[in-house]
């Protein structure tokens, strides 16, 4: 039982970094790394969640014109969380995250726990991010006079589920994503009488996604680069045109629901904020890690917090609140006003905002994968690295494969809370390692030191968990079975081929 939470000393951490044929390319600085991290929180989270944390859902409670103090509570435990992040970075540049500071502070069985749930982060996060950029991808297509086939623009069960409840309603009366999913059903091919319906932009984008990462980290970056500008700009044009149409009004009242209903959509809008620590698994590609690595984190949630709530206000100050309540609510405060030529760039923002997000975390995860594999924890063909790209090219290559057809069939709000919740799971254990390091190495250089310990790392915990239990049940449900799923895979693999493990016993 011992060996099962021997922690992984950080100086051989970082001496495997620098093993020749596993070492990765160092070619980022503070400015990509910024830039890595504003592609992943904008995106899906603020051009389609924030509808539903505003207007509520048929499992929560909207915000209502207080979503603006959601994402204040939400950007307060990121923040936390962040500083904690940013300590565990400049003293472990390896690539990994969470899953790496785990084995280094609270050991192996928990290193596995975390790399095993940050699977839902990047890789299951990433279904759900793609299934966003789908939908704005077909919402642009419409404004261009362009129709994209329903039957190939939505998965399986959403059409299913939608098409049911439609059944004997008054068309007129019918939401877009009824519509679609009836036009869907209707007009896709059948296989023993059973419609075949496949989210097929999504599947295309993932493993477009794919290609550029295998082709290597410095041109992915710049990559994204081009679309962090890009989609800046989009969300620079909302908030500066919509401006001008708030109307004061529909801020009364502030807080319908109350608190129950600021917590609630705090909840779900956490999904926007997810991808600063995303940073983190680019350790091993960063030139000066020690210092690059908590500037981009710090930077990029700071100038994402800001524009969230510049959003916030204008979004709710465009319409009431509850027509809010759709896939593609920031195009759809401008559709209400009759601006459609509005809510097509709307759209275009968003398609480019989805796409800088996805290359960060399919960055991210065959990382975590290639950590883990370095460790023996999984196959040793997981921590290849391509002879020429200098990527780990094999996990790459499996992620967007995996990602890719889950994306096609799987449901967006579903993704969403199992997403939130592990990411929220991974924030506590990284403020928990922080403490537990200060007490067993108080001695380690520290390029960057989480200020007010223990109270810092204390906040992130309280305020992490507490989010957590703002989601449904259900959600817990499906983590806990994820987890125990994980546990299955370390004792049958991992365990026996530990690396540390290994070696212990030679001894």
């Amino acid at each position: 039982m011992p060996t099962l939470f021997r922690v992984k000393p950080i100086e051989r951490l970082l001496q495997e970094m620098e093993h020749g044929e596993r070492r990765l390319s160092r070619t980022l600085g503070p400015v990509q790394l910024t830039s890595l991290g504003i592609g992943a929180i904008i995106g899906a989270g603020i051009f389609s969640t924030v509808g539903t944390a505003a207007a509520g859902g048929s499992a929560h409670l909207g915000a209502g014109p207080a979503l603006v103090v959601s994402f204040i509570i939400t950007a307060i435990a990121c923040g936390f969380a962040a500083l904690c992040y940013a300590e565990f970075a400049s003293m472990v540049p390896v690539a990994g995250s969470a899953y790496t500071y785990s084995y280094a502070t609270l050991g192996e069985l928990v290193a596995w726990i975390i790399g095993w749930d940050l699977i839902i982060e990047y890789a299951v996060g990433n279904v759900a991010v793609a299934i966003s950029w789908s939908g704005y991808f077909q919402e642009l297509l419409r404004g261009l006079g362009l129709q994209w086939p329903a039957w190939l623009g939505m998965d399986y069960r959403s059409a299913m589920q939608a098409a049911s409840a439609a059944v004997g309603a008054d068309p007129a009366t019918l939401s877009m994503t009824a519509q679609k999913a009836l036009a869907a059903v209707a007009g896709a091919p059948r296989l023993a009488d059973i419609p075949i319906v496949f989210d097929l932009p999504a599947f295309l984008i993932v493993l477009g996604v794919t290609w550029v990462l295998v082709r290597g980290i410095s041109e992915s970056a710049w990559f994204n680069s081009a679309m962090v500008v890009l989609k800046l700009v989009i969300i620079g044009f909302f908030i500066l045109v919509g401006v001008f149409y708030v109307q004061p009004e529909n801020w009364t009242p502030f807080a319908p629901n109350g608190w129950q209903g600021i917590s609630s959509a705090a909840a779900i809008i956490f999904f926007a904020y997810i991808g600063f620590d995303a940073i983190s698994t680019a350790a091993e590609e960063t030139k000066n890690p020690q210092r690059d690595l908590p500037i981009g984190m710090i930077a990029s949630l700071v100038v994402c917090t800001i524009i969230y709530i510049l959003v916030a206000i204008v979004l709710t100050g465009l319409v009431p609140y509850r027509m809010l309540d759709t896939a593609e609510p920031l195009a759809t405060a401008f559709s209400a006003l009759g601006m459609n030529w509005t809510a097509g760039v709307i759209s275009l923002g968003a398609v480019l905002a989805s796409t800088s997000v996805l290359v960060v975390f399919q960055l991210g995860q065959p990382r975590i994968f290639f950590a883990m594999a370095r460790d023996g924890l999984l196959p040793s063909w997981a921590a290849r690295v391509h002879p020429k790209y200098r990527t780990p090219h094999v996990t790459t290559i499996v992620t967007g494969i995996v990602v890719a057809s889950f994306a096609g069939i799987a449901n967006i709000n579903e993704v969403v809370e199992l997403t939130n919740i592990g990411t929220l799971f991974a924030f506590v254990l990284v403020a928990l390692g922080v403490l537990i390091l200060r007490h067993t190495r108080p001695d380690h250089p520290r390029p960057f030191r989480t200020p007010l310990v223990p109270l810092v790392p204390l906040a992130a915990i309280a305020s992490c968990t507490y989010l957590m239990l703002q989601l449904p049940r259900v959600t817990w449900v499906r983590f806990m079975v994820w987890l125990a799923i994980g546990l299955v895979f370390y004792f049958a693999y991992g365990y026996r081929h530990s690396a540390l493990r290994r070696q212990a016993r030679a001894k």
